[in-house]
Parts: structure tokens; C-alpha cells; sequence
């Protein structure tokens, strides 16, 4: 790529201590020979230069475009049950009601799997929430003396 000035363009920079004011402005290279008067004539005005004497001498100001931080998305944890001799399935499938909010239909399903492949999946949630539901189902299988046990893993 040729230089700006083979081009006819004559890029100014903004004065050091301004930080992203407009990336450069470019004028005609005949103006680079004019008097001050009239680069300030042709020269492009900013929003705040109908005010000033002359237009070319004060700092100049920009509109700063803020920038929105991608939120990412939080981990994902899987709340499992595991099979064990002695909870009954009844407890299971209560269990599954109460803190899951399975319909009959779905908690059976999932506690006959639990049964069958020895561990099934209640749901998926975020980490602090995944943590309460273990949480409260281990608490809440003490409280009833059965020994079901409730974990979660990274999904």
C-alpha cells in the first residue's frame, strides 16, 4: 500500500493526553501549503466547533461508544441420585416431587432408571443451585433415616 502522501492525503494527529478522540483526520495535501484560515475553513467540524474562534486550536472532543462485556454463560451442573438396598421407591419418588417438581409420571420414570442403571439424572442447574438441591435431599433423607444419596457433577 502507497504512503498517505502519495495518495494526496496529509493525516494530523490529535495532541498527546487525548485518548480514542477519532482514529485521524485526513484534509487534501493543498491544504498542508495554506494559511491557517483556510485549513480551519476546510477543515471538518465537530459537534462542539460552531462555538469556538478560528475552530482548529482548542483540543478536540469524541463520542466514546461504550462497549458491552459478553456475559458468559454460567457452568451447568447435573443433580443424580444413586440407587442404594434400602431407600424405598415410594421415598424416591416423593423426593422427586417435592424438591424437582416432577409429576408423578416423570419421578417414576426416573427413580424405575435409578433403580435399574444404579444412578439417574433429577435435573441440571446452575452451581449454587445444583449444591442447594443435594443439599436439601440429603438433609431431608437423614431426617428420614433412609441412607439416598444425592450428588452433582459437572456437566
Amino acid at each position: 500500500m502507497a504512503p498517505a502522501a502519495a495518495h494526496g492525503l496529509v493525516v494530523f494527529r490529535f495532541p498527546e493526553g487525548i485518548s480514542n478522540a477519532c482514529p485521524l483526520l485526513q484534509f487534501p495535501s493543498r491544504a498542508a501549503s495554506a494559511s491557517p484560515s483556510v485549513l480551519a475553513a476546510s477543515a471538518p467540524r465537530m459537534g462542539n466547533d460552531e462555538n469556538r474562534a478560528g475552530g482548529s486550536g482548542g483540543p478536540a472532543t469524541s463520542v466514546i461508544a461504550k462497549v458491552k462485556p459478553k456475559t458468559k454463560r454460567p457452568n451447568l451442573y447435573r443433580v443424580l441420585i444413586l440407587n442404594d438396598d434400602y431407600t424405598p421407591m415410594e421415598f424416591v419418588v416423593h423426593v422427586l416431587e417435592k424438591f424437582f417438581q416432577k409429576d408423578v409420571e416423570a419421578a417414576t420414570k426416573i427413580m424405575l432408571h435409578v433403580h435399574h442403571h444404579g444412578i439417574g439424572e433429577c435435573g441440571i442447574f446452575t452451581y449454587e443451585i445444583a449444591e442447594t438441591k443435594v443439599t436439601q435431599v440429603m438433609d431431608f433423607a437423614r431426617k428420614h433415616q433412609h441412607p439416598l444419596q444425592c450428588v452433582m457433577e459437572k456437566k
